[in-house]
């Protein structure tokens, strides 16, 4: 089995010595958080949580994200929360980068360790606590969930990335794949999160324009990033979000894989304002 690295928020501060230009920029079309912006004073604190820092990397807003809202959780030993999400038509996804914890659901527990990845539907209600020796960190994807007319909500969903076979996408020889936790075909679901990985001298050979809106955390290597007009250079623990119908392609130069947590919204009708 493929050992696999997640890249983890060290937070800290820089020194008085580092330079102030970085890559971090903020579009209409797309923005870049970079690795090195994760910094102990850009932190959050939430209520009915313990022992929890975050940080908070994308939220709906004019000009920003405007399907979810997406947080790197710092849960620390004995830390957790029995009331973690106030919003009962927020459904949510956690994907585990460092450490582990363990979420409860209907009164039965779920151990998720690096690589672990949960789905909990909206108006279920949930709790989550570090019983571990070490600090957990872990994505939070929250989305205001949009019912359809016949079909039943999602079911829960506890697994690992280690116990799914990506697939690669068409005409690519597995040079492009994706590790996918959630059918496509179940239109149940109005988000997808995925793994994405392309094998040095992997890309993404046009560019891609489509009306899904995008969070892209860089979870292992680097690459070469289109997004809209500008190539940026990227690498494990940068954050790039592209709002709908912004153009975007890659290319990953190696020497290792480049691999990123997707979210994207689907399955859904265009809103009519």
């Amino acid at each position: 089995m493929t050992q696999r690295t997640y890249f983890s928020p060290p937070g800290g501060l820089p020194g008085q010595d580092q330079l102030l230009s970085g890559k971090a920029v903020s579009t209409t079309a797309y923005a870049v958080i970079p690795r090195g912006v994760y910094s102990d004073i850009v932190t959050s604190f939430l209520p009915h949580w313990e022992k929890t820092r975050l940080w908070i990397i994308a939220r709906p807003m004019t000009g920003f994200s405007e399907t979810f809202s997406q947080y790197i959780m710092e849960v620390q030993p004995g830390g957790g929360s029995t009331r973690p999400e106030p919003d009962a038509e927020a459904q949510g996804a956690l994907f585990v980068v460092s450490g582990e914890i363990t979420v409860e659901l209907d009164g039965e527990a779920h151990r998720l360790e690096e690589g672990g990845f949960a789905y909990l539907p909206a108006g279920r209600a949930w709790t989550v606590k570090n019983e571990g020796q070490t600090a957990a960190t872990f994505h939070w994807i929250r989305k205001r969930y949009e019912a359809a007319e016949g079909l039943e909500a999602p079911e829960p969903i506890f697994t690992n990335e280690k116990l799914i076979t990506p697939t690669p996408m068409p005409k690519t020889d597995g040079a492009w794949a994706t590790t996918r936790f959630v059918d496509p075909a179940d239109l149940r679901h109005d988000m997808h999160v995925t793994i994405v990985t392309f094998q040095p001298g992997g890309t993404i050979p046009f560019m891609e324009t489509h009306v899904m809106e995008h969070g892209l955390y860089v979870l292992e290597g680097k690459a070469v990033y289109r997004l809209n007009a500008d190539w940026v250079e990227v690498e494990a623990g940068d954050f790039m979000w592209l709002r709908a119908f912004c153009p975007q392609a890659c290319y990953a130069g190696g020497p290792g894989p480049f691999r990123y947590l997707l979210y994207k919204d689907v399955n859904r009708h265009a809103a009519l304002w």
